[in-house]
């Protein structure tokens, strides 16, 4: 089974409502960058799998091969601004 981006876009936001999210890829690889205070605290890996924990159905069936993410708080990306 197919997933597009704007589907996994929309799984993102149901589980992390308070995170700026953005979806990119096709053919089952993906970047996910999302911005939110729910990664306040968190190292990189406790971050990834926040995601993975809601993408992993999708892993598993294969309908995604590779995600790679960009994930911070909001207080990091204002600092890159």
């Amino acid at each position: 089974m197919a997933i597009d981006a704007d589907q996994i876009k929309d799984m993102l936001a149901a589980q992390l409502p308070a995170c700026d999210i953005v979806v990119q890829g096709e053919g089952g690889k993906f970047q996910v960058y999302a911005t939110g205070d729910v990664f306040d605290g968190l190292n990189a890996v406790k971050r990834q799998q926040k995601i993975y924990q809601i993408l992993n159905p999708h892993i598993a069936s294969g309908a995604i091969h590779a995600v790679s993410m960009r994930l911070q708080t909001v207080a990091e990306r204002a600092s890159q601004l």
